[in-house]
Protein backbone atom coordinates (compact mmCIF):
# COMPACT_ATOMS: atom_id res chain seq x y z
CA UNK A 1 0.00 0.00 0.00
CA UNK A 2 1.45 3.34 -1.00
CA UNK A 3 1.74 6.05 1.59
CA UNK A 4 -0.69 8.95 1.21
CA UNK A 5 0.82 12.31 0.51
CA UNK A 6 0.46 14.98 3.20
CA UNK A 7 -2.11 17.66 2.50
CA UNK A 8 -0.31 20.72 1.13
CA UNK A 9 -0.35 23.81 3.31
CA UNK A 10 -1.97 27.06 2.22
CA UNK A 11 1.43 28.55 1.47
CA UNK A 12 2.37 25.57 -0.69
CA UNK A 13 -0.86 25.91 -2.69
CA UNK A 14 -0.12 29.59 -3.20
CA UNK A 15 3.42 28.79 -4.28
CA UNK A 16 2.35 26.32 -6.94
CA UNK A 17 -0.20 28.78 -8.23
CA UNK A 18 2.36 31.60 -8.34
CA UNK A 19 5.11 29.66 -10.09
CA UNK A 20 2.93 28.97 -13.13
CA UNK A 21 1.05 32.29 -13.07
CA UNK A 22 1.12 34.17 -16.37
CA UNK A 23 -0.33 37.31 -17.92
CA UNK A 24 -2.36 35.20 -20.35
CA UNK A 25 -4.12 33.45 -17.46
CA UNK A 26 -5.74 36.69 -16.35
CA UNK A 27 -9.17 37.26 -17.95
CA UNK A 28 -9.43 40.47 -19.96
CA UNK A 29 -12.08 41.96 -17.66
CA UNK A 30 -9.84 41.33 -14.65
CA UNK A 31 -6.87 42.96 -16.40
CA UNK A 32 -8.99 45.99 -17.28
CA UNK A 33 -10.19 46.38 -13.70
CA UNK A 34 -6.64 45.96 -12.43
CA UNK A 35 -5.45 48.79 -14.69
CA UNK A 36 -8.16 51.06 -13.31
CA UNK A 37 -7.33 50.18 -9.70
CA UNK A 38 -3.70 51.06 -10.45
CA UNK A 39 -4.85 54.30 -12.08
CA UNK A 40 -6.82 55.16 -8.95
CA UNK A 41 -3.74 54.54 -6.80
CA UNK A 42 -1.53 56.69 -9.01
CA UNK A 43 -3.94 59.63 -8.84
CA UNK A 44 -4.18 59.39 -5.07
CA UNK A 45 -0.39 59.19 -4.72
CA UNK A 46 0.03 62.35 -6.77
CA UNK A 47 -2.56 64.20 -4.69
CA UNK A 48 -0.80 63.02 -1.51
CA UNK A 49 2.58 64.29 -2.71
CA UNK A 50 1.70 67.84 -1.64
CA UNK A 51 0.93 66.90 1.99
CA UNK A 52 3.22 67.51 4.95
CA UNK A 53 3.43 63.83 5.87
CA UNK A 54 4.74 62.99 2.39
CA UNK A 55 7.59 65.47 2.57
CA UNK A 56 8.52 64.43 6.10
CA UNK A 57 8.58 60.78 5.04
CA UNK A 58 10.70 61.50 1.96
CA UNK A 59 13.18 63.55 3.98
CA UNK A 60 13.49 60.71 6.49
CA UNK A 61 14.14 58.11 3.80
CA UNK A 62 16.60 60.29 1.91
CA UNK A 63 18.78 60.20 5.02
CA UNK A 64 19.59 56.60 4.07
CA UNK A 65 20.95 57.70 0.69
CA UNK A 66 19.65 57.55 -2.85
CA UNK A 67 19.09 54.76 -5.34
CA UNK A 68 17.66 54.00 -8.77
CA UNK A 69 13.97 53.56 -7.91
CA UNK A 70 11.41 56.30 -8.55
CA UNK A 71 8.89 57.95 -6.24
CA UNK A 72 5.40 58.72 -7.55
CA UNK A 73 4.74 62.41 -8.01
CA UNK A 74 8.05 63.46 -6.49
CA UNK A 75 11.36 63.99 -8.36
CA UNK A 76 13.39 61.77 -6.03
CA UNK A 77 15.11 58.41 -6.37
CA UNK A 78 15.56 55.98 -3.51
CA UNK A 79 16.72 52.43 -3.01
CA UNK A 80 14.27 49.74 -4.11
CA UNK A 81 12.87 49.04 -0.67
CA UNK A 82 12.77 52.69 0.41
CA UNK A 83 10.92 53.63 -2.79
CA UNK A 84 8.38 50.84 -2.18
CA UNK A 85 7.88 52.17 1.33
CA UNK A 86 7.51 55.75 0.13
CA UNK A 87 5.11 54.87 -2.67
CA UNK A 88 2.97 52.86 -0.26
CA UNK A 89 2.82 55.87 2.05
CA UNK A 90 1.69 58.05 -0.85
CA UNK A 91 -1.01 55.67 -2.11
CA UNK A 92 -2.50 55.17 1.36
CA UNK A 93 -1.56 58.45 3.02
CA UNK A 94 -4.81 60.35 2.46
CA UNK A 95 -6.93 57.22 2.96
CA UNK A 96 -8.67 57.53 -0.38
CA UNK A 97 -7.39 54.19 -1.74
CA UNK A 98 -9.32 51.01 -2.44
CA UNK A 99 -10.33 48.40 0.12
CA UNK A 100 -11.13 44.71 -0.08
CA UNK A 101 -14.11 44.76 2.28
CA UNK A 102 -14.29 41.07 3.32
CA UNK A 103 -10.83 41.42 4.85
CA UNK A 104 -10.63 45.16 5.49
CA UNK A 105 -7.34 45.40 3.61
CA UNK A 106 -5.89 48.17 1.41
CA UNK A 107 -4.05 45.70 -0.79
CA UNK A 108 -3.32 47.92 -3.81
CA UNK A 109 -1.31 50.31 -1.64
CA UNK A 110 1.14 47.46 -1.01
CA UNK A 111 0.91 45.41 -4.19
CA UNK A 112 1.27 48.17 -6.76
CA UNK A 113 4.40 49.81 -5.26
CA UNK A 114 5.94 46.34 -4.92
CA UNK A 115 5.05 45.27 -8.47
CA UNK A 116 6.20 48.51 -10.09
CA UNK A 117 9.40 48.76 -8.04
CA UNK A 118 10.47 45.17 -8.54
CA UNK A 119 9.61 45.10 -12.27
CA UNK A 120 11.52 48.34 -12.89
CA UNK A 121 14.47 47.10 -10.82
CA UNK A 122 14.61 43.89 -12.85
CA UNK A 123 14.22 45.61 -16.22
CA UNK A 124 10.83 44.00 -16.89
CA UNK A 125 7.73 45.26 -18.71
CA UNK A 126 4.38 46.83 -17.97
CA UNK A 127 2.80 43.42 -18.53
CA UNK A 128 5.00 42.06 -15.76
CA UNK A 129 3.74 44.82 -13.47
CA UNK A 130 0.13 43.83 -14.16
CA UNK A 131 0.86 40.10 -13.76
CA UNK A 132 2.63 40.60 -10.43
CA UNK A 133 0.02 43.06 -9.17
CA UNK A 134 -2.92 40.74 -9.88
CA UNK A 135 -1.09 37.79 -8.32
CA UNK A 136 -0.24 39.75 -5.18
CA UNK A 137 -3.80 41.06 -4.89
CA UNK A 138 -5.26 37.56 -5.13
CA UNK A 139 -3.00 36.29 -2.34
CA UNK A 140 -3.44 39.30 -0.04
CA UNK A 141 -7.20 39.61 -0.41
CA UNK A 142 -7.85 35.90 0.05
CA UNK A 143 -5.70 35.74 3.16
CA UNK A 144 -7.41 38.76 4.67
CA UNK A 145 -10.83 37.18 4.07
CA UNK A 146 -9.92 34.20 6.26
CA UNK A 147 -10.26 36.27 9.44
CA UNK A 148 -13.61 37.83 8.41
CA UNK A 149 -12.74 41.24 9.83
CA UNK A 150 -11.70 39.92 13.25
CA UNK A 151 -8.09 41.13 13.03
CA UNK A 152 -9.30 44.72 13.19
CA UNK A 153 -11.28 43.94 16.31
CA UNK A 154 -8.25 42.63 18.20
CA UNK A 155 -6.13 45.62 17.27
CA UNK A 156 -4.29 44.70 14.06
CA UNK A 157 -4.36 46.52 10.74
CA UNK A 158 -4.62 43.75 8.11
CA UNK A 159 -2.94 45.87 5.43
CA UNK A 160 0.43 45.85 7.14
CA UNK A 161 0.07 42.37 8.55
CA UNK A 162 -1.30 40.42 5.57
CA UNK A 163 -0.45 42.34 2.39
CA UNK A 164 3.20 41.51 3.05
CA UNK A 165 2.54 37.88 2.12
CA UNK A 166 1.10 38.89 -1.24
CA UNK A 167 4.20 41.00 -1.84
CA UNK A 168 6.48 38.09 -0.96
CA UNK A 169 4.69 35.81 -3.42
CA UNK A 170 4.71 38.34 -6.27
CA UNK A 171 8.38 39.13 -5.70
CA UNK A 172 9.18 35.43 -5.83
CA UNK A 173 7.29 35.11 -9.09
CA UNK A 174 9.08 38.11 -10.64
CA UNK A 175 12.57 36.87 -9.79
CA UNK A 176 11.86 33.33 -10.94
CA UNK A 177 11.96 31.50 -7.62
CA UNK A 178 10.93 27.86 -7.33
CA UNK A 179 7.70 26.87 -5.62
CA UNK A 180 9.65 25.68 -2.55
CA UNK A 181 11.47 29.01 -2.35
CA UNK A 182 8.19 30.93 -2.57
CA UNK A 183 6.86 28.79 0.27
CA UNK A 184 9.94 29.69 2.32
CA UNK A 185 9.43 33.37 1.48
CA UNK A 186 5.92 33.25 2.94
CA UNK A 187 7.24 31.59 6.06
CA UNK A 188 9.92 34.25 6.51
CA UNK A 189 7.33 36.99 5.99
CA UNK A 190 5.71 35.98 9.26
CA UNK A 191 8.76 37.50 10.94
CA UNK A 192 8.95 40.66 8.83
CA UNK A 193 5.30 41.74 8.51
CA UNK A 194 3.73 44.14 10.96
CA UNK A 195 0.32 45.70 11.38
CA UNK A 196 0.17 46.47 15.06
CA UNK A 197 -1.20 48.36 16.66
CA UNK A 198 -4.45 50.04 15.82
CA UNK A 199 -3.81 52.50 18.61
CA UNK A 200 -3.27 55.01 15.81
CA UNK A 201 -7.06 55.08 15.52
CA UNK A 202 -7.62 56.47 19.01
CA UNK A 203 -4.86 59.05 18.65
CA UNK A 204 -5.14 59.65 14.87
CA UNK A 205 -1.39 59.09 14.63
CA UNK A 206 0.45 58.85 11.33
CA UNK A 207 1.85 55.34 11.61
CA UNK A 208 -1.10 53.75 9.76
CA UNK A 209 0.22 55.49 6.64
CA UNK A 210 3.41 53.42 6.86
CA UNK A 211 1.73 50.02 6.88
CA UNK A 212 1.20 49.34 3.14
CA UNK A 213 4.71 50.36 2.11
CA UNK A 214 6.23 48.45 4.99
CA UNK A 215 4.32 45.37 3.83
CA UNK A 216 6.00 45.74 0.44
CA UNK A 217 9.40 46.07 2.12
CA UNK A 218 8.67 42.97 4.23
CA UNK A 219 7.66 40.86 1.26
CA UNK A 220 10.62 41.90 -0.87
CA UNK A 221 13.04 41.23 1.99
CA UNK A 222 11.57 37.81 2.75
CA UNK A 223 11.70 36.74 -0.90
CA UNK A 224 15.32 37.78 -1.29
CA UNK A 225 16.27 35.82 1.84
CA UNK A 226 14.41 32.74 0.62
CA UNK A 227 16.12 32.98 -2.76
CA UNK A 228 19.46 32.48 -1.00
CA UNK A 229 18.30 29.41 0.90
CA UNK A 230 17.02 31.04 4.07
CA UNK A 231 14.18 28.91 5.43
CA UNK A 232 10.81 29.58 6.98
CA UNK A 233 7.87 27.44 8.21
CA UNK A 234 5.59 25.80 5.64
CA UNK A 235 2.42 26.10 7.74
CA UNK A 236 2.83 29.80 8.30
CA UNK A 237 -0.88 30.59 8.23
CA UNK A 238 -2.64 27.65 9.85
CA UNK A 239 0.06 26.08 12.05
CA UNK A 240 -0.31 25.98 15.83
CA UNK A 241 1.58 29.25 16.15
CA UNK A 242 0.80 30.47 12.64
CA UNK A 243 -0.49 33.85 11.53
CA UNK A 244 -4.15 33.33 12.34
CA UNK A 245 -3.93 31.33 15.61
CA UNK A 246 -1.44 33.85 17.00
CA UNK A 247 -3.13 37.05 15.77
CA UNK A 248 -6.84 36.23 15.86
CA UNK A 249 -6.45 34.94 19.43
CA UNK A 250 -9.80 33.91 20.96
CA UNK A 251 -11.58 34.77 17.70
CA UNK A 252 -9.80 31.99 15.79
CA UNK A 253 -13.05 30.02 15.70
CA UNK A 254 -14.48 32.54 13.25
CA UNK A 255 -11.63 32.06 10.77
CA UNK A 256 -12.32 30.07 7.63
CA UNK A 257 -9.11 28.77 6.03
CA UNK A 258 -10.96 27.51 2.96
CA UNK A 259 -11.47 31.12 1.81
CA UNK A 260 -7.74 31.40 1.10
CA UNK A 261 -7.62 28.88 -1.72
CA UNK A 262 -11.22 28.24 -2.76
CA UNK A 263 -11.63 28.65 -6.53
CA UNK A 264 -8.09 30.03 -6.81
CA UNK A 265 -7.47 30.94 -10.44
CA UNK A 266 -11.16 30.61 -11.32
CA UNK A 267 -12.75 33.29 -9.14
CA UNK A 268 -10.93 36.63 -9.03
CA UNK A 269 -11.13 38.51 -5.74
CA UNK A 270 -9.73 41.65 -7.35
CA UNK A 271 -13.17 42.12 -8.88
CA UNK A 272 -14.57 42.54 -5.36
CA UNK A 273 -12.20 45.34 -4.39
CA UNK A 274 -14.10 48.48 -3.38
CA UNK A 275 -13.03 51.86 -4.73
CA UNK A 276 -13.66 54.81 -2.41
CA UNK A 277 -15.98 57.43 -3.89
CA UNK A 278 -15.26 59.88 -1.04
CA UNK A 279 -12.14 60.37 1.14
CA UNK A 280 -13.34 58.90 4.44
CA UNK A 281 -12.85 55.63 6.28
CA UNK A 282 -14.78 52.81 4.58
CA UNK A 283 -17.10 52.47 7.57
CA UNK A 284 -18.25 56.06 7.06
CA UNK A 285 -19.00 56.11 3.32
CA UNK A 286 -22.63 54.98 3.64
CA UNK A 287 -23.33 57.69 6.22
CA UNK A 288 -21.70 60.39 4.10
CA UNK A 289 -23.95 59.40 1.21
CA UNK A 290 -27.00 59.34 3.50
CA UNK A 291 -26.19 62.82 4.82
CA UNK A 292 -25.67 64.23 1.32
CA UNK A 293 -28.92 62.65 0.12
CA UNK A 294 -30.97 64.16 2.97
CA UNK A 295 -29.28 67.55 2.63
CA UNK A 296 -29.95 67.78 -1.09
CA UNK A 297 -33.49 66.43 -0.89
CA UNK A 298 -34.77 68.53 2.01
CA UNK A 299 -32.43 71.57 1.97
CA UNK A 300 -32.50 71.94 5.75
CA UNK A 301 -30.05 74.35 7.34
CA UNK A 302 -27.83 72.80 10.03
CA UNK A 303 -29.26 75.25 12.58
CA UNK A 304 -32.72 73.73 11.99
CA UNK A 305 -31.56 70.24 13.01
CA UNK A 306 -32.41 69.32 16.59
CA UNK A 307 -30.53 66.01 16.58
CA UNK A 308 -29.15 63.25 14.40
CA UNK A 309 -28.92 59.53 15.07
CA UNK A 310 -26.64 57.29 13.03
CA UNK A 311 -27.08 53.53 12.86
CA UNK A 312 -23.71 51.88 12.38
CA UNK A 313 -22.17 48.39 12.56
CA UNK A 314 -20.76 47.69 16.02
CA UNK A 315 -17.36 47.27 14.39
CA UNK A 316 -17.37 50.97 13.47
CA UNK A 317 -17.58 52.19 17.06
CA UNK A 318 -13.91 51.76 18.09
CA UNK A 319 -12.65 52.82 14.66
CA UNK A 320 -14.75 55.90 13.85
CA UNK A 321 -16.67 56.89 17.01
CA UNK A 322 -14.53 56.43 20.12
CA UNK A 323 -13.10 58.42 21.86
CA UNK A 324 -16.04 60.71 21.16
CA UNK A 325 -14.40 63.94 22.33
CA UNK A 326 -11.65 63.57 19.72
CA UNK A 327 -14.09 62.48 17.03
CA UNK A 328 -16.28 65.54 17.54
CA UNK A 329 -13.26 67.83 17.45
CA UNK A 330 -10.81 66.24 15.00
CA UNK A 331 -7.31 67.66 15.34
CA UNK A 332 -6.59 67.63 11.61
CA UNK A 333 -7.88 66.43 8.28
CA UNK A 334 -6.57 62.91 8.79
CA UNK A 335 -8.42 62.61 12.09
CA UNK A 336 -11.54 64.01 10.43
CA UNK A 337 -11.61 61.15 7.90
CA UNK A 338 -12.13 58.69 10.76
CA UNK A 339 -14.80 60.67 12.60
CA UNK A 340 -18.42 59.77 11.98
CA UNK A 341 -19.70 62.90 13.79
CA UNK A 342 -17.51 65.19 11.71
CA UNK A 343 -17.98 63.53 8.30
CA UNK A 344 -21.77 63.32 8.73
CA UNK A 345 -22.03 66.92 9.92
CA UNK A 346 -19.78 68.24 7.16
CA UNK A 347 -21.61 66.24 4.47
CA UNK A 348 -24.98 67.50 5.65
CA UNK A 349 -23.85 71.12 5.98
CA UNK A 350 -21.97 71.24 2.65
CA UNK A 351 -24.05 68.80 0.59
CA UNK A 352 -20.86 66.97 -0.39
CA UNK A 353 -17.67 65.47 1.04
CA UNK A 354 -14.39 65.98 -0.79
CA UNK A 355 -10.76 66.70 0.02
CA UNK A 356 -11.85 70.32 0.59
CA UNK A 357 -13.85 69.20 3.64
CA UNK A 358 -10.57 67.99 5.17
CA UNK A 359 -8.96 71.43 5.07
CA UNK A 360 -8.01 73.31 8.23
CA UNK A 361 -10.78 75.84 7.69
CA UNK A 362 -13.40 73.12 7.28
CA UNK A 363 -12.50 71.18 10.41
CA UNK A 364 -12.71 74.46 12.37
CA UNK A 365 -16.06 75.50 10.86
CA UNK A 366 -18.31 76.34 13.86
CA UNK A 367 -21.48 75.37 11.99
CA UNK A 368 -20.14 71.89 11.25
CA UNK A 369 -18.77 71.38 14.77
CA UNK A 370 -22.02 72.51 16.41
CA UNK A 371 -23.93 70.00 14.30
CA UNK A 372 -21.42 67.25 15.16
CA UNK A 373 -22.25 67.82 18.84
CA UNK A 374 -25.87 66.89 18.15
CA UNK A 375 -25.08 63.50 16.59
CA UNK A 376 -25.44 60.25 18.56
CA UNK A 377 -25.22 56.61 17.47
CA UNK A 378 -26.96 53.26 17.87
CA UNK A 379 -25.88 49.84 16.66
CA UNK A 380 -27.48 48.90 13.36
CA UNK A 381 -29.53 45.76 14.07
CA UNK A 382 -29.58 44.90 10.37
CA UNK A 383 -25.90 45.40 9.64
CA UNK A 384 -24.58 43.08 6.91
CA UNK A 385 -20.93 43.66 7.99
CA UNK A 386 -18.40 42.59 6.72
CA UNK A 387 -20.03 41.96 3.33
CA UNK A 388 -21.34 45.52 3.24
CA UNK A 389 -20.64 48.54 5.45
CA UNK A 390 -24.17 49.87 5.95
CA UNK A 391 -25.24 53.18 7.43
CA UNK A 392 -28.51 54.91 8.27
CA UNK A 393 -29.09 58.52 9.26
CA UNK A 394 -32.17 59.76 11.15
CA UNK A 395 -32.58 63.53 11.36
CA UNK A 396 -34.97 65.18 13.81
CA UNK A 397 -35.72 68.78 12.90
CA UNK A 398 -36.57 71.55 15.35
CA UNK A 399 -40.13 71.61 14.01
CA UNK A 400 -40.58 67.92 14.92
CA UNK A 401 -40.08 66.15 11.60
CA UNK A 402 -38.14 62.89 11.38
CA UNK A 403 -36.24 62.27 8.16
CA UNK A 404 -34.25 59.15 7.44
CA UNK A 405 -32.09 57.66 4.73
CA UNK A 406 -30.45 54.23 4.68
CA UNK A 407 -27.56 52.98 2.58
CA UNK A 408 -27.66 49.22 3.15
CA UNK A 409 -25.04 48.53 0.49
CA UNK A 410 -22.23 51.07 0.64
CA UNK A 411 -21.17 52.69 -2.62
CA UNK A 412 -18.06 50.92 -3.91
CA UNK A 413 -18.99 47.48 -2.58
CA UNK A 414 -18.99 44.54 -4.99
CA UNK A 415 -22.75 44.71 -5.59
CA UNK A 416 -22.62 48.49 -6.04
CA UNK A 417 -19.24 49.07 -7.64
CA UNK A 418 -17.64 52.31 -8.70
CA UNK A 419 -17.36 52.04 -12.48
CA UNK A 420 -14.14 52.25 -14.46
CA UNK A 421 -15.42 55.52 -15.93
CA UNK A 422 -15.96 56.90 -12.42
CA UNK A 423 -12.42 55.85 -11.49
CA UNK A 424 -11.06 57.85 -14.42
CA UNK A 425 -13.05 60.88 -13.26
CA UNK A 426 -11.75 60.44 -9.70
CA UNK A 427 -8.20 60.09 -11.03
CA UNK A 428 -8.45 63.32 -13.00
CA UNK A 429 -9.81 65.16 -9.97
CA UNK A 430 -6.98 63.94 -7.76
CA UNK A 431 -4.32 64.68 -10.36
CA UNK A 432 -5.58 68.19 -10.95
CA UNK A 433 -4.93 69.11 -7.31
CA UNK A 434 -1.21 69.08 -8.16
CA UNK A 435 -0.84 68.77 -11.95
CA UNK A 436 -2.03 70.24 -15.21
CA UNK A 437 -4.83 68.57 -17.14
CA UNK A 438 -2.38 67.77 -19.93
CA UNK A 439 -0.01 65.98 -17.55
CA UNK A 440 -2.90 64.08 -15.99
CA UNK A 441 -4.02 62.92 -19.43
CA UNK A 442 -0.50 61.70 -20.26
CA UNK A 443 -0.38 59.65 -17.06
CA UNK A 444 -3.88 58.28 -17.65
CA UNK A 445 -2.93 57.00 -21.10
CA UNK A 446 0.33 55.57 -19.78
CA UNK A 447 -1.29 53.56 -16.97
CA UNK A 448 -4.24 52.29 -18.99
CA UNK A 449 -1.72 51.20 -21.63
CA UNK A 450 0.51 49.22 -19.25
CA UNK A 451 -0.34 46.03 -21.10
CA UNK A 452 1.38 47.41 -24.20
CA UNK A 453 5.08 46.96 -24.91
CA UNK A 454 6.47 49.42 -22.36
CA UNK A 455 9.31 49.10 -19.86
CA UNK A 456 8.39 49.26 -16.18
CA UNK A 457 11.35 51.58 -15.60
CA UNK A 458 9.93 54.01 -18.14
CA UNK A 459 6.63 53.99 -16.29
CA UNK A 460 8.34 54.72 -12.98
CA UNK A 461 10.27 57.64 -14.47
CA UNK A 462 7.12 59.11 -16.03
CA UNK A 463 5.26 58.96 -12.70
CA UNK A 464 8.10 60.82 -10.98
CA UNK A 465 8.25 63.65 -13.51
CA UNK A 466 7.42 67.22 -12.46
CA UNK A 467 3.75 67.99 -12.77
Amino acid sequence: MSESRPTPSISQIFSGFAQDFAFEAIPEAVRTRALHLILDAVGIAHAASSYEFAHRALTALQAFGGGDSDVIGMPARLSLRDAALMNGILVHGIDFDDTYLPGGIHATASCFPCALGMAAHLGLSGRDVITAYVLGMEIATRLSAVAKGELHQVGFHPTGLIAAFGCAVMTGRLIGMTADQITMAQGITSSTASGSSREYSAETAWNKRVHPGWAAVSGITAAMLARQGFTGPTRVYEGKYGLFPSHAADRIGRCDYSLATQDLGAKWEIERVAVKPVPVGQLGIALVDAAVALSREHRIAPADVASMLVLIPKEAVPIMWEPIAKRRRPANGYAAQFSIPYTVAASFARGRFSLAELSASSIADPEILALADRIEYAIDPDSPYPKYYSGELIVTTRDGRKLRHREHVNRGAEDRPVSNEDIVEKFMGNMQTVASTAHAERIRKLILGLDADIAAGEVGRALAQPH
